[in-house]
């Protein structure tokens, strides 16, 4: 595990009028801060990445669909420095990823229709000056295939 991400196990709970499931909470041990929540979409067979951010955690959830959401630790002082990680993740499979600052991630769409993913960031979204840096995602120094 790449050191500083965090994996938390989700619990969907149906009934006969559909699910629910809660993603995060302020009293959870996870929770550092909210900045806002959004939500992105990606089609089949569509990577988004590669990006890191200087300031901001994230706390991805998939809420529709199927993800392989992948990370890519670029922090030189960290023990797991140049290591990557990547998770399944859709209702079926539920969890929230969190991504410290520094660590690369992308996803890639692997259902059939399109995924949908529910980011809780500790920081607002600065359009002046935003906190994302790409690279992209087939062309880098990054050892990870988002072909297979």
């Amino acid at each position: 595990m790449i050191e500083g991400v965090v994996v938390k196990r989700l619990k969907v709970i149906p009934d006969e009028r559909g699910r629910l499931m809660e993603i995060l909470r302020r009293d959870d041990a996870v929770f550092k801060k909210f900045g806002q929540v959004y939500m992105t979409t990606v089609h089949p067979g569509i990577v988004k990445a590669w990006h890191y951010h200087k300031l901001q955690t994230d706390s991805f959830t998939c809420v529709s669909g199927e993800i392989r959401l992948a990370l890519y630790d670029s922090r030189p002082e960290s023990p797991t420095y140049k290591e990557t990680a990547e998770f399944t993740m859709s209702l079926d499979l539920p969890m929230l990823v969190q991504i410290p600052p520094l660590v690369f991630h992308g996803f890639k769409c692997t259902s059939a229709k399109e995924a949908m993913v529910i980011n809780t960031v500790t920081e607002p979204y600065n359009h002046n000056n935003p906190d994302e840096h790409r690279v992209d995602p087939y062309e880098n120094d990054i050892n990870y295939d988002w072909r297979r």
